[in-house]
């Protein structure tokens, strides 16, 4: 005899019922872009339906965020102004801590997550402080120390450090328990690599190099052992929870991330996959919605607790239905 698998295909009531993964709000953060200015709410070209939002227009998207069901947001900010120390991004007034607090009095039961880099604010592009025409690790950890401070005086619960140099997170989680903030955590990008499918990104932040590469502190494409090696020390070093990025490639890595630590794993679903999904729905070649749930199942079967998406509020809605 043979198993005939479809005995419990037969209907959706029984697909519901043995259904082995599934995905709910509740498992997105939402990525969020804030500007200086006033009175802005501009759609960001190379990411539809995403926008830059002004401190007095955020109420917009986090009254969708909460209407959604998304139980949290990732900060990224665009300042004015740039210089070679990213000094914005640690100012106590910035754009991101200006938007953390204001979020918090919006929404007190959101979580508030920030990006801790330096790439949006340093007008050379590069995620940390230069020495000649190489980033300078060990220099820079003193100043991501100085933002992750920052945004957890502002109220930000949780610190996601994207940045990729060696011995961040110990370094944080020292200043920031120094400070008093040992309640707050920190979300690690562990395994970053260094993708094509950052573009659009990239355009949205305003944060490409102005010259050369990340490839000397961001993870080559083709290594899986070494993005275990990455999670292996940020978690000796007290990462809360890590993150492979980007996702739909890297399942592979997603899995084995989860097959080997007992934390919070995240897998961020990054601009190109989001932005590659539109332009095909646009031209009619695919459906959109059925496209983006797939995607988001298979990150959370490959083993994602959480998923950060630029999709969380259109998925949020879809599911609903």
């Amino acid at each position: 005899m043979f198993n005939r698998g479809r005995r419990l295909r037969i209907n959706s009531a029984m697909r519901d019922l043995v259904r082995e993964t599934s995905i709910s709000p509740k498992d997105f953060i939402y990525p969020i872009f804030v500007v200086e200015g006033k009175n802005i709410k501009n759609e960001i070209s190379t990411l539809p339906g995403n926008y830059h939002f002004s401190i007095d227009r955020l109420h917009e998207v986090i009254k969708e965020v909460k209407a959604c069901g998304v139980r949290g947001v990732i900060l990224f900010g665009i300042p004015n102004e740039k210089d070679c120390c990213g000094s914005e991004a640690f100012n106590d007034n910035g754009i991101v801590q200006q938007a953390v607090k204001k979020i918090a009095e919006l929404d007190k039961d959101l979580l508030i997550v920030t990006d801790v880099c330096m790439c949006e604010y340093t007008d050379h592009g590069h995620c940390g402080i230069l020495k000649g025409k190489d980033v300078d690790n060990d220099k820079t950890l003193e100043y991501l120390c100085k933002i992750a401070i920052s945004h957890a005086k502002a109220g930000a619960h949780v610190v996601a450090p994207s940045d990729m140099m060696d011995g961040r997170v110990g370094a944080m989680r020292k200043a920031l328990d120094s400070k008093g903030y040992e309640n707050v955590a920190i979300m690690s990008y562990s395994a970053k690599y260094c993708s094509a499918f950052y573009g659009p990104f990239r355009e949205a932040a305003n944060s490409a190099p102005s010259f050369g590469d990340r490839k000397t502190y961001q993870m080559d494409p083709a290594n899986l052992r070494e993005g275990l090696k990455e999670v292996r020390q940020d978690i000796e070093e007290g990462a809360d929870m890590v993150m492979v990025k980007p996702a739909l490639s890297y399942l592979d890595v997603v899995r084995e991330v989860k097959n080997m630590v007992d934390i919070p794993v995240v897998a961020y679903s990054v601009s190109g996959e989001f932005a590659m999904v539109k332009a095909g729905a646009k031209l009619g070649l695919i459906d959109e919605k059925r496209i983006t749930l797939e995607m988001l199942l298979s990150m959370k079967r490959a083993g994602a607790d959480i998923i950060i998406t630029y999709y969380a509020l259109e998925a949020s809605k879809w599911l609903k239905e």
